[in-house]
């Protein structure tokens, strides 16, 4: 077990996308997030070696974080339904 006392945290997310993709504006131009950065601040008394493990930790069994590491293969299907 991993013992972090945290007295207070925050989590900030940025990225870079290039709406002209997004909006269709610029054929050849991606749709989706270029770089998304994120940023954890803690304030805790835990040593620098316990915070280094936790975030080794949060990003090896981070469901979000791995999936948008490792790019899954996904299916769309298309249902008409009769109403």
């Amino acid at each position: 077990v991993l013992e972090v006392p945290i007295k207070s945290a925050e989590i900030s997310a940025e990225g870079d996308v290039d709406l002209r993709g997004t909006l269709g504006v610029t054929e050849g131009v991606p749709v989706g997030f270029k770089e998304i950065r994120l940023r954890f601040d803690i304030e805790t008394d835990a040593p620098q070696n316990r915070l280094t493990q936790l975030m080794e930790l949060t990003d090896r069994y981070c469901v979000i974080f791995q999936t948008i590491q490792r790019s899954p293969k996904t299916f769309v299907k298309l249902n008409r339904v009769a109403r």
